[in-house]
């Protein structure tokens, strides 16, 4: 399968048009954005951790009987994903505080909750990807109330596995984001990616963060940080 066409080029991604209209290629960059775009940058290698992992994660997560849009691994940097319809929210699971919850409610970096927490923003940068609840999701019809209840469900049991994997891994998963689509017929996989970009990893021991955090407060070591993610996963040889 060859790529056709560019379709659409996002902040981390390109995605192409292929010979069958069931199917596109994403091609992983090695651009990183911060803060809704507001800050740039490249992360040397990021788009052959991301492609990897992501595939390593929805093969793992297919086999626990999760639906996602992966088809077939191209190379270290493209992916056959199945063409789907983005459900327009981004939705973010969170283990223990960080970032922007710790920052809007006043809890300490770290702190684990008594149970996880499941948020939905709208993906919209130009508004900042703001917060929304199940009713005002459903009164703008960005989804049904039963797509919710399926993303829902699916997310929780994603959160789990993570949670298992990741710790033989000795990381703390501490929160991630991702996102759903539809196929033609209506059904609700996971889609986009499963990454440092995305997710909130932890050293076990240590608490060193292993992840885009790195890039976002200047931390250094961002490359080392998706490296060490690699390798953790066994993806490194």
């Amino acid at each position: 399968m060859e790529k056709i066409e560019l379709m659409y080029e996002g902040k981390a991604k390109k995605v192409y048009s292929t010979d069958d209209p069931a199917y596109c290629i994403v091609s992983y960059k090695d651009d990183a954005t911060a803060f809704n775009g507001e800050k740039k940058g490249t992360i040397v290698g990021k788009g052959v951790v991301n492609n990897r992992m992501s595939n390593f994660m929805f093969k793992l997560l297919e086999k626990n009987g999760i639906p996602t849009d992966f088809v077939e691994e191209l190379n270290d940097r493209d992916a056959v994903l199945k063409r789907v319809e983005i459900v327009p929210l981004e939705v973010i699971v969170r283990n223990k505080a960080a970032g922007s919850f710790s920052k809007r409610f006043g809890v300490p970096e770290g702190t684990a909750f008594k149970t996880p927490t499941l948020e939905y923003c709208l993906k919209d940068d130009d508004l900042g990807d703001p917060m929304m609840n199940d009713s005002q999701i459903i009164a703008i019809g960005a989804a049904t109330q039963d797509e919710l209840d399926s993303i829902a469900k699916y997310t929780l049991k994603i959160n789990e596995i993570m949670i298992d994997f990741f710790k033989q891994c000795k990381v703390d998963l501490i929160d991630f984001k991702i996102e759903f689509g539809r196929l033609p017929d209506g059904t609700i996989i996971l889609a986009d990616e499963i990454s440092p970009d995305t997710c909130r990893f932890w050293d076990v021991e240590t608490g060193e963060k292993l992840d885009k955090d790195r890039f976002r407060r200047d931390m250094g070591g961002v490359e080392e940080a998706y490296a060490e993610m690699m390798k953790r996963v066994g993806l490194d040889g």
